[in-house]
């Protein structure tokens, strides 16, 4: 596997000397794409060069000890530190997800409960807000159609990158989030509810990477579009002229509607934003299917029988069922401490990776 680290020297040293060039700080995104690639690299080179040392050294202090016992010990921790190296850059050198460099659009619908499975929606929203917050990343309300209480039977809200955060490896909105894809479950009272008693209800949550205009092309004569005006809670107008916009993907069947903004023409450019991100999905989706990738799929129903995770009100508890992570502090979960509930996914995920590698 190090073999391959070879090749991306030749590759490091020519994206450094692109990052020098006045075109390349002239395009932000191509430089925003170099740079994210040029940390990835730095990371698996500099790794690579410390198990080169420890293993040099190690040489060293072995031709030494013939001489002088005393370096016998000096030898072994070498060579443990040489190991640690080692399993290092195996996790750097696992394959990555080609879309892990991406942001992201986020849908959350409701699912089973009513209107209380929508005011859930809403406080996933919110929790993927201020989790955003927390990593300075920017978040925009595409689409959305709230319930009669406020909730939301349907939102989809676009994570941005921004600054320093772009040029982390492994630290980009999709990278993180695509494991919040799937069927999440919550038990508590509902405001609703005059007896007390806990309900079971739940939301839906599909991650789609931002698709790029050149990741994806679209030929307008496959495009249908409609559009009507755009309603409220309860069917309530809250415009008078046709503003929404439904887009129908004919050769796929995949349907896009907006009606947030007030212009037809705005709702229109973020229902192709969507409609790019779904193709883009589902393009990647038939690639991993063909090359029978393991990759892990989203739940598309809202099933409570095929949750990914338990949101428990009246013991504060949060319980992840594939990775097997629990936490009582539920509160502050919701308030936006998702990392620890991501870490455990990513590495639950690259311990699958590497895995498959050694099979």
């Amino acid at each position: 596997m190090f073999e391959a680290v070879e090749s991306m020297l030749a590759e490091h040293a020519d994206l450094e000397a692109r990052l020098a060039l006045p075109e390349t700080h002239a395009d932000a995104r191509l430089a925003r794409t170099i740079n994210r690639r040029y940390a990835e690299l730095d990371a698996v080179i500099a790794t690579w060069r410390e198990w080169q040392r420890y293993g040099e050294d190690a040489d060293a202090a072995r031709e030494l000890a013939a001489d002088d016992p005393a370096f016998a010990e000096e030898v072994d921790a070498l060579l443990v530190q040489r190991e640690e190296a080692a399993e290092r850059l195996r996790r750097l050198l696992v394959p990555r997800d080609p879309a892990d460099d991406k942001d992201v659009l986020l849908e959350v619908k409701s699912g089973e409960g009513g209107e209380e499975s929508a005011l859930f929606a809403g406080d996933l929203l919110r929790m993927y807000s201020r989790y955003a917050e927390r990593r300075g990343w920017k978040t925009e309300i595409l689409d959305a159609t709230e319930s009669d209480l406020g909730g939301y039977k349907s939102v989809t809200v676009a994570v941005k990158s921004t600054g320093a955060a772009t040029s982390e490896a492994g630290q980009t909105p999709y990278a993180l989030l695509k494991f919040e894809g799937g069927v999440h479950r919550v038990q508590r009272v509902p405001v609703t509810e005059s007896q007390g008693r806990i309900h079971t209800s739940a939301a839906g949550v599909l991650v789609m990477p931002e698709a790029e205009q050149v990741d994806v092309e679209i030929n307008d004569n496959d495009l249908r579009i409609d559009v009507f005006r755009s309603s409220g809670p309860g069917g309530q107008s809250v415009n008078t002229t046709d503003s929404a916009v439904r887009i129908t993907h004919v050769p796929t069947g995949i349907v896009v509607s907006c009606q947030n903004e007030k212009s037809q023409l705005q709702n229109k450019e973020q229902a192709l934003r969507i409609l790019r991100a779904r193709l883009l999905q589902a393009a990647q989706e038939a690639a991993d299917a063909e090359a029978s990738d393991a990759r892990r799929s989203q739940v598309r129903t809202v099933d409570r029988s095929e949750r990914i995770r338990t949101y428990n009100f009246p013991e504060n508890r949060i319980s992840d069922h594939r990775t097997g992570y629990k936490a009582y502090n539920l509160d502050q979960v919701l308030d936006g401490d998702l990392q620890p509930v991501l870490d455990s996914c990513v590495e639950a995920d690259l311990a699958a990776r590497l895995a498959a590698l050694e099979d």
